[in-house]
């Protein structure tokens, strides 16, 4: 094709879209309805107007118009969202989106569709339009209600859900049926891939963005965020999945960077652009002839979209506790159909197992829902005061019991679905980076090392290497300290076995993975890796050097993770004081009787056990500050004690002790002031200026508690807070250090390490 008729076939379809759209935004209705409708105006069914020479180069624009789609998709994704969005949306997406999917299936079923059409047809039927969604919100004033709220909330769970089915779809097309093995196989690839992905582009874009950014124009920062766009299409067409996924994942990576709103901007005119030559191209393949003689049928699927919404999406919202208003307010406003239908069509017939004739087809019902449901949604109010008085009341109090009852199991026990949370999310980032780690060495390492060192030194120096990144993740993974854990076993022994089990999970899933290198590289018998390989990792893991290599890396992937929150809290002048809220002080008499008598601090090893430490001892009307570890506990002592408030709600049950008094946050305690300061508890901030007697030390070699009498509560690392560091943690220059102790030694540290600073210049 001439560049030329390249050029006269884009001037028309801009030009024939510039006024359709203008005519919608008149009449207030969707603009992707306006540029559907100019690409049948310019496609090759509408002999009245002028045709496009080539649809070819058009096909290929649009691609790119779905690349771009996802790809600003995944910028709008971020995982706190989706960790704040709570478990309502996503239980509501699962049952909304496989009720729906069902149905459409059943009903294409019924139609005389193969099932392969069948199945396709229930997926796009099964995806709402989050723009006709979030422009009727805006157009009707309800996008601050928290059915709104809910609604979008939801439209982020089928976004996930549609890049799933998508990769289930390829996988029923390149098989030609429904092979439950190579579905399972396909979702356990990408969730791999995923998570891979997301982890390293965590640990390194932002690091690399924020090196570089003051060196980089708007110019060379788009073209960097279209290089790893297309840069991750590429991986992922590499591991045989869809462009659109490459696309949705280099979209997520850049959105928990505090440059996402930048890109965004950067590439919207383009994203826009793109995206509308896709829906021009959508509307290229609308047929009449086709949508006259299946009129019937756009009806039918029209209402079956609208009915499915409205029963399974609000019947999600009542099993998840809301009130019926909301359910069915959610209900009313799901129906619209758009573009992940039109995305997954065109998917289909590019695989050749969707037949041609069902694209109009779905267009037209898209176009119907997307009408009509903006009208169910203005009245919905009405409709609810109808449906209200038809449900009988007995059924009616069934749904309000169920909303408060919800409730009330919400605030009862927490403590289970905080642990599931950790549990999974730990398992799910250790896990995957032991199995990044045991791949990569084997595949990648293995031939470079046999290479460089002949083949029996370079399996060995592999196996190390790979053992060594295993032994780092081990101990975070298995999460000793998890505080949840503790107050699920002290609160019931029915909790006993779960957790027994829970932890027994964890361990064999170690093991299995620290079983695969050594069987692939040196076919090593199991027995070998349990009686061999395990217990060195498990000594290696309790090297300091390990923990300190851990701590360096989690700090830098927290620090990444939470960039855009600590980037929001220090643009808004949020004042540095978390600790003094975080942390909970209480006092306590040592009663007689106690285990705890007699007994050595050192002994009774509270802050590794339970995490929580003891800041101040009273023996015999005196008074200890931070005491040493060899000091023993006897009646009557008045013992204080500091840790978070799970921590200390978990020692009070540990120590059998009942609270005199609600536990006083750090900040109460330190401004209820004490009659002698010379005894007093004293609490400051200290940065490192980098020339510190302790900068660059981890806080076990930084002798701070050993030469000062200090101790470290908490540190800020670029930002991010943490709260009783482990001792293995690493001071760096710019650290903001919170440090407790005695009037006397905090001010001793702080003018010895201006001294230190004042010599060393």
């Amino acid at each position: 094709m001439h560049t030329h008729d390249m050029i006269a076939d884009l001037a028309l379809m801009l030009l024939t879209a510039g006024f359709t759209t203008i005519l919608f935004k008149k009449i207030k209705q969707p603009l992707i309805l306006g540029y559907i409708l100019a690409g049948f105006l310019t496609g090759p069914f509408f002999p009245l107007f002028f045709d496009v020479e080539s649809t070819s180069s058009i096909e290929v624009w649009s691609e790119i118009g779905v690349i771009f789609l996802m790809f600003h998709i995944g910028l709008e994704f971020n995982l706190h969202k989706l960790i704040k969005l709570g478990g309502t949306p996503i239980l509501v997406g699962i049952i909304e989106i496989s009720g729906s999917l069902l149905l459409g299936y059943l009903v294409g079923h019924l139609m005389g569709f193969t099932v392969i059409n069948s199945i396709f047809l229930g997926v796009m039927l099964s995806i709402s339009s989050t723009a006709v969604i979030q422009k009727t919100f805006e157009e009707l004033g309800v996008k601050n209600e928290k059915y709104a709220h809910l609604v979008l909330a939801d439209l982020i769970i089928e976004d996930i859900m549609a890049i799933f089915m998508m990769v289930i779809l390829s996988t029923i097309s390149v098989s030609k049926n429904v092979s439950g093995g190579a579905l399972t196989l396909n979702l356990a690839l990408m969730l791999c891939y995923l998570a891979v992905w997301l982890i390293i582009g965590i640990f390194i874009v932002p690091t690399l963005l924020n090196k570089v950014i003051n060196l980089m124009t708007d110019e060379m920062l788009l073209i960097l965020s279209l290089g790893l766009c297309f840069g991750m299409i590429m991986v992922s067409n590499a591991l045989g999945f869809s462009s659109e996924l490459g696309a949705f994942i280099a979209g997520s990576i850049i959105a928990g960077t505090v440059h996402v709103e930048r890109v965004e901007h950067l590439s919207k005119g383009i994203k826009d652009m793109f995206v509308a030559i896709f829906f021009l191209s959508v509307g290229m393949k609308v047929d009449p002839g086709i949508i006259v003689s299946h009129w019937p049928m756009i009806i039918i699927l029209a209402c079956t979209v609208i009915f499915s919404k409205f029963i399974f999406a609000g019947l999600g919202m009542l099993i998840s506790g809301q009130s019926l208003s909301t359910a069915l307010h959610v209900g009313f406003s799901l129906g619209p159909i758009g573009e992940f239908s039109f995305i997954i069509a065109s998917l289909g017939i590019s695989l050749k197992v969707m037949e041609s004739s069902l694209y109009p087809i779905i267009v037209s019902t898209a176009i119907l829902t997307a009408f009509v449901s903006p009208l169910l949604m203005k009245h919905s109010d009405g409709f609810i005061v109808r449906i209200s008085k038809i449900i009988p009341t007995n059924l009616l109090k069934l749904i309000e019991k169920n909303a408060s009852c919800k409730k009330e199991d919400d605030s009862e026990d927490s403590d289970w679905t905080n642990f599931i949370k950790k549990y999974i999310s730990g398992i799910g980032l250790y896990g995957v980076l032991m199995l990044v780690a045991v791949i990569s060495g084997c595949k990648l390492l293995l031939p470079v090392m046999e290479n460089l060192c002949g083949q029996t030194l370079g399996k060995l120096v592999t196996l190390m290497m790979i053992y060594f990144v295993i032994a780092m993740f081990v101990k975070p993974m298995m999460g000793f300290s998890n505080t949840y854990f503790t107050a699920l076993w002290l609160k019931n022994r029915a909790n006993h076995l779960p957790l027994v089990a829970f932890t027994i999970i964890k361990v064999v899933l170690i093991a299995a993975i620290a079983s695969f290198p050594i069987t692939l590289i040196w076919n090593a018998p199991p027995l070998f890796t349990v009686l061999f390989i395990i217990p060195t990792i498990c000594l290696t893991a309790k090297k300091g050097f390990m923990s300190t290599s851990y701590l360096k890396l989690e700090t830098r992937f927290l620090r990444n993770l939470n960039e855009r929150i600590i980037e929001r809290e220090n643009a808004g002048g949020v004042h540095q004081s978390w600790l003094d809220e975080e942390l909970r002080i209480i006092s306590f008499i040592a009663p007689e009787g106690s285990d705890i008598l007699n007994k050595t601090i050192k002994d009774l090893n509270w802050g590794h056990r339970y995490n929580v430490f003891v800041v101040k001892l009273r023996h015999h009307g005196k008074h200890y500050i931070l005491p040493s570890a060899d000091m023993t506990i006897h009646a009557d002592d008045k013992v204080f004690v500091i840790g978070d408030p799970k921590s200390i709600d978990n020692f009070y049950h540990l120590v059998n002790i009942v609270p005199s008094r609600v536990p006083r946050t750090l900040k109460e305690f330190m401004d209820s002031g004490y009659p002698d300061p010379d005894n007093a508890l004293a609490f400051c901030a200290v940065k490192l200026t980098g020339d510190e007697p302790y900068a660059d030390k981890t806080i076990k070699r930084s002798r701070i508690r050993d030469k000062w009498h200090c101790m470290i509560l908490g540190l800020q690392q670029n930002g991010l807070p943490i709260v009783m560091p482990h001792i293995d943690t690493k001071l760096q220059k710019d650290d903001i250090l919170w440090i407790m102790g005695s009037n006397r030694n905090v001010a001793r540290m702080i003018s010895e390490s201006i001294e230190a600073e004042i010599s060393e210049k």
